[in-house]
Parts: C-alpha cells; sequence; structure tokens
C-alpha cells in the first residue's frame, strides 16, 4: 500500500513573494503536495504557479488539481507538464478532469458537451500524454485528436513519467478502468469556486 499524504489546494496570491511564501509555509507545515487548481477565475494559472512553488521549496512536490481537459489540446499539456518536471526537479504531478462547469465553457466560447464525450475525449488525451511523457514518438487517431509522428523535449525527470491523477466526481469516470500505471482517479478532488448569489427582497 502507497503511503498516505497530505496536500492542499492553493489558488492565488498578490505577488511572488506572496505566493513563494505560502508555498514554504505548506511545505514547512509538512504537507506533501501544492496542487494548483485550473478555473477561469480570480486564480493563479496553474503550471506557472506550480513552476514558482517549486522554486521556493526543496522537497515540497507540485501539480495541478486538475487542468480541464477541454482547455488545452494534449500536445501542449505534455509539453508543459514535461517542462514542469524538469524544472522542478522531479517534484510535479498532473491532474487532469473532463471540465465540469459549463459557465467556463461558455466565457471560453468552447461547446460544454454531454458528460460521456467529455469523459471518452479526456481518456483519449491521457493515452496521448502519457505516450508523449515516456519518451514515444507518438502517432493518433481518435474521435477527438489526432497526432502525426510527434515527440516532446525536453523529457520529464520522473520516469516513465509524473505521476497523474484523474479528478472528477462522476460515476463514470470514477469506475472507469484502464486509466494505467502511475494514474490514479480520485472522486471531488477540487470544489469548483463559490460565488455568492445576491437575491433580492
Amino acid at each position: 500500500m502507497k503511503p498516505f499524504r497530505f496536500g492542499i489546494n492553493a489558488r492565488d496570491a498578490g505577488s511572488r513573494a506572496e505566493w513563494q511564501d505560502k508555498a514554504r509555509r505548506v511545505e514547512g507545515l509538512g504537507y506533501s503536495a501544492l496542487m494548483v487548481p485550473d478555473h477561469l477565475a480570480a486564480m493563479l494559472a496553474p503550471i506557472p504557479a506550480a513552476v514558482s512553488a517549486a522554486a521556493a521549496t526543496k522537497s515540497l512536490r507540485v501539480g495541478t488539481n486538475v487542468l480541464n481537459n477541454d482547455f488545452r489540446h494534449p500536445v501542449l499539456v505534455a509539453r508543459e507538464a514535461a517542462t514542469a518536471d524538469l524544472l522542478s526537479d522531479g517534484r510535479f504531478e498532473l491532474g487532469l478532469g473532463a471540465g465540469h462547469m459549463r459557465s467556463e465553457n461558455d466565457q471560453a466560447g468552447l461547446p460544454f458537451e454531454r458528460g460521456g464525450v467529455r469523459l471518452e475525449r479526456l481518456a483519449e488525451a491521457v493515452a496521448i500524454i502519457k505516450g508523449l511523457l515516456g519518451g514515444a514518438e507518438v502517432t493518433f487517431v481518435g474521435q477527438h485528436y489526432r497526432v502525426t509522428g510527434h515527440t516532446i523535449h525536453p523529457g520529464p525527470v520522473q520516469r516513465p513519467y509524473p505521476p497523474i491523477i484523474i479528478g472528477g466526481n462522476g460515476p463514470r469516470l470514477l469506475t472507469r478502468g484502464g486509466w494505467g500505471p502511475r494514474t490514479s482517479a480520485c472522486g471531488s478532488c477540487e470544489k469548483p469556486p463559490v460565488r455568492e448569489s445576491k437575491s433580492s427582497s
């Protein structure tokens, strides 16, 4: 059995110094990981924030919890994740999810398809990302993505690739098999940002 670890989600800071102080505090309190969520809201972009947190700490693992798959092509995710792993000296963890907030897709002008379609797209993305992070030249033809003879540089420090966390709360995602080694699915990995609604009296 793997040892149980505790991590924290951190979203925002007003400056580099404030963000890095927060990361050092998280490490000093004994947490294993600082993860950054991915929402189109008032928060830092996840991958640069994770790399900055790694630069300020010695052993704290950093990562995304979780990237919305609809916002990025898997080739670019693999490239960013490999670079983040290199720049963090092998402390990066890649969290991916199928997306669950229609309002964010609407804001970005992206279609918000039914859950089954988003899950299929996520599964294709994970296969592409794992292949690229593992050092393969990837050719992939699926329902949602097409990649032809692509490799990435640099490769990640962690082999065969950084740990991948699949986040979500739907039964199809959580019970789906076949995510493969070094990949774990977790339910309700993150809570969406709370928006207060004003009621008229």
